[in-house]
């Protein structure tokens, strides 16, 4: 039965041929639909999508925590073995009262290596974070092997010294050689010390 839009009465649904009203029902029912999904399904899913982006952040956090955990002994065992090795350099600084006899071990190096000693001028400290450095201008006249003996003698004093801005040269007619160097040794600041720059 076919019947024109015109004549149905909105008053009286219920004399509607079936499919027309089958149409109106399914037109309400995607009506509804789509309200749904727009006022609340819509917001719902984009919780869920943010919820999921939390979720694989705290999955990396916990499995990274969870090695750090499983390697915590590890780490535990390798700080106290850098605390005792930094602990055994610290104790390779002189403190200011041990200064004076390191530079009287340097001298002394370098005369029992053969070397005769033009200059030999400790120069003002320098503050840096937790040590002080003490450069030592020294110039000696000798030959390379005398040179290799003193640098190999400062290498093994009991403290630290380092060797920097080395030059040999000539010494005139007599066929020796001259070594110019800056020699650096360090000491310890403690706590509570008030550094100040001084040289002799």
């Amino acid at each position: 039965m076919n019947m024109n839009l015109n004549e149905l009465d909105l008053a009286d649904v219920a004399r509607w041929p079936t499919a027309a009203r089958a149409v109106v029902i399914l037109f309400l029912m995607g009506g509804v639909i789509f309200l749904g999904y727009w006022f609340h399904t819509k917001d719902q899913l984009v919780e869920l999508e943010s919820a999921e982006d939390k979720e694989e952040g705290l999955k990396v956090i916990f499995e990274t925590k969870a090695k750090q955990a499983a390697n915590l002994e590890a780490y535990e065992q390798q700080l106290e073995e850098m605390r005792e090795s930094f602990g055994a350099m610290l104790r390779q600084l002189p403190n200011q009262t041990e200064v004076a006899d390191l530079l009287v071990d340097v001298s002394q190096t370098g005369l029992a290596s053969g070397l005769e000693f033009e200059l030999f001028q400790p120069r003002a400290e320098t503050p840096r974070d937790f040590y002080a450095e003490l450069p030592i201008s020294i110039r000696v006249i000798g030959g390379y092997h005398e040179f290799g003996e003193f640098v190999s003698g400062v290498a093994a004093l009991p403290r630290i010294v380092t060797i920097h801005d080395v030059s040999i040269s000539r010494a005139g007619d007599s066929g020796l050689l001259g070594m110019s160097l800056t020699a650096k040794t360090y000491r310890y600041i403690e706590d509570g010390e008030a550094t100040e720059g001084g040289g002799s």
